[in-house]
């Protein structure tokens, strides 16, 4: 089973790309701060993270397995931005821009994600993303 544990907001080093593979739940708050936070997620074949905006951070995302889709652009309506993704690519989200990472492949989709500042709760574990989207919900 992989370590769940949110590391933040000490001193913490990790292999990140040993921990992104590692993951199966669809986020995990790995280390949350006073001001950065880093998620793990596992997005299954067909599903994706979910359309979305933060309009007062800018956040970083890296593919370590699986193959995607990334849509951005300025509405939820208007989705201009869109590039296939694989292992190694990183994907810069402005803040204020819609945007979702689809799974293409038929694999689980491992990425990590860097907000600044934290998005989710410290300690944050969604198994799936119906679980994460009732968070989002009631959040």
């Amino acid at each position: 089973m992989a370590d769940t544990n949110d590391y933040g907001s000490g001193p913490y080093v990790v292999n990140i790309e040993q921990a992104t593979v590692e993951n199966d739940k669809f986020r995990v708050a790995k280390w949350t701060g006073k001001n950065l936070q880093l998620t793990l997620m596992a997005i299954q074949p067909g599903d994706d993270i979910g359309l979305e905006v933060h309009d007062d951070h800018d956040q970083f995302l890296r593919i370590e397995e699986g193959s995607g889709r990334v849509e951005m652009g300025p509405s939820e309506e208007e989705l201009t931005y869109v590039k296939d993704v694989s292992d190694d690519f990183a994907i810069f989200v402005p803040a204020g821009s819609w945007h979702n990472v689809t799974n293409t492949g038929d694999t689980p989709l491992k990425l990590y994600s860097i907000y600044a500042p934290a998005e989710h709760a410290h300690g944050t574990i969604h198994e799936d993303k119906a679980e994460a989207d009732a968070a989002e919900h009631d959040h």
